[in-house]
């Protein structure tokens, strides 16, 4: 096989094959036709029958409204970066001042605004989350044995109870990874995800609380965290289509891939006889890890096996309208811990809900709109439910939260079923094993969710990151 260098595309005429249609498809599509050209033929594949993936608006009572993910991280350049590219800068929205909260010990408080993902600095930034104990179990790490970790990745939460108590963690630190990735801090990988605190511990910082004070500011940070666009996420995805000129395949799942002496065939599903077959000179993957190793099953095993090993969660977001009058509470919601119970003793069911009129500005000025947000990993019972009951339980959560009972004028319920990989330990070396994998196969890149991050700017550069190593070298 030729080196990565020896292989450069020939730009005219070319045939790419980008298999997925979510956001790092559409921004693959669309740096490639940047870099390659009017003349290269472009298509994308999506197994389902709209564009987009998780980024997904729908119209509620009449106002667009995103029922996947809903805001983007803005201090990672990436996706401001795109959305000004594309010419969709003046539809850029930042929160209100409106602060989000938690439930924690059968209350419900102010998430504390000065800490590293639930880890904290000082003990007095997480005190009216904890207990009088747990309070005093933080504030006395810094006191216990230097701590040293393994260059390999261990699990954040074991280290988490292990220094600064169980508290933190269920009350804090798993509310807020379960915003992220739906999953419980005990499986997730320290390296994997919170590669900043890693880094401070490695470099000798002692404590987890002086390794969160070496990586957060000294001083508060006015910028907002979090954006989104007015007209809804779906916009993004409209946009990079258009700008790609990408031909769209939609209700194509790619069923099989195979080398060829033109590039590479693949096979589309459903089976027909004879099976519909297609030729490029080169492939995109960023396609969920299922899909991912079943289509390098037989091209990369060892990529095949790195993805087989990825664990997802599934989710549910259920969507409310209620009339003007209502009124929600003065923040930008409520994250929910996993044992938080109702009054009654009843487990809630949503992990965290969403004001978004409280949220954002240009929800306040059409209406009363709310999320919830329900699904954690290892835990499938709730999103058994149907939609009818799933609605009736997270009405049940928001009024023990809120004291809203009134009936919402809308209410629908958008699955996401294996939506979001779980960096379990070992995330970083799986991912190792399939980028090399991948780096054998001729004009073969992948990209997506799976491989540097979760949010939108993550899957955005590994996106940009692929369609630039695919015209280029």
């Amino acid at each position: 096989m030729k080196p990565r260098a020896e292989r450069r595309l020939q730009r005219a005429g070319l045939r790419v094959a980008v298999v997925g249609g979510g956001v790092s498809g559409w921004t693959a599509a669309y740096r490639l036709r940047a870099l390659l050209g009017p003349t290269a033929a472009i298509t994308v594949y999506e197994g389902t029958e709209v564009i987009g993936g998780k980024l997904r608006t729908v119209e509620l009572d009449g106002v667009p409204c995103d029922v996947g993910a809903e805001a983007f991280l803005v201090r990672r350049p990436e996706a401001v970066a795109l959305i000004e590219e594309l010419g969709l800068g003046a539809q850029l929205a930042s929160p209100t001042c409106a602060r989000a909260t938690v439930r924690a010990g059968g209350h419900t408080v102010r998430l504390p605004t000065r800490t590293l993902m639930g880890v904290p600095a000082d003990a007095a930034d997480v005190a009216d989350v904890l207990s009088a104990e747990g309070a005093a179990t933080v504030a006395a790490e810094p006191q216990l044995p230097p701590l040293t970790i393994p260059a390999g990745d261990i699990s954040l939460g074991k280290l988490v109870r292990e220094r600064l108590g169980d508290e933190i963690v269920d009350r804090l630190v798993d509310p807020l990874l379960g915003g992220v990735y739906a999953g419980g801090a005990d499986a997730l990988g320290l390296r994997a995800v919170l590669p900043a605190l890693a880094d401070a511990l490695d470099a000798g910082a002692g404590s987890l609380t002086a390794a969160a004070g070496y990586v957060l500011p000294t001083a508060a940070n006015p910028a907002p965290v979090f954006g989104t666009l007015r007209g809804g996420l779906s916009a993004l995805i409209e946009e990079l289509a258009a700008a790609s000129g990408a031909e769209t395949h939609l209700g194509a799942p790619v069923r099989e891939l195979r080398p060829s002496p033109e590039g590479w065939t693949l096979t589309l599903a459903p089976e027909t006889s004879p099976p519909a077959t297609l030729t490029a000179d080169a492939v995109l993957l960023a396609v969920p890890a299922p899909a991912a190793r079943r289509l390098l099953d037989g091209v990369a095993p060892a990529a095949a096996q790195a993805f087989a090993e990825v664990e997802l969660a599934s989710m549910a977001v259920v969507a409310l309208t209620f009339g003007r009058d209502t009124e929600l509470p003065d923040a930008s919601g409520v994250l929910i811990g996993a044992g938080e119970r109702h009054d009654d003793g009843t487990p809630f069911t949503a992990k965290a809900f969403t004001f978004s009129s409280r949220k954002w500005q240009h929800y306040a000025d059409r209406g009363v709109f709310v999320r919830g947000s329900v699904g954690r990993f290892g835990d499938q019972e709730a999103l058994r439910a149907t939609d009818d009951e799933l609605i009736r339980r997270v009405r049940a959560d928001l009024a023990e939260l809120t004291g809203i009972t009134a009936p919402p004028a809308t209410a629908t319920v958008r699955r996401w079923g294996g939506g979001l990989p779980q960096y379990t330990v070992g995330h970083l070396e799986r991912v190792a094993r399939i980028e090399r994998a991948v780096s054998e196969l001729p004009r073969f890149e992948i990209a997506g969710a799976t491989l540097h991050g979760v949010g939108i700017p993550a899957c955005i550069a590994t996106a940009d990151a692929a369609a630039r190593r695919l015209a280029h070298g």
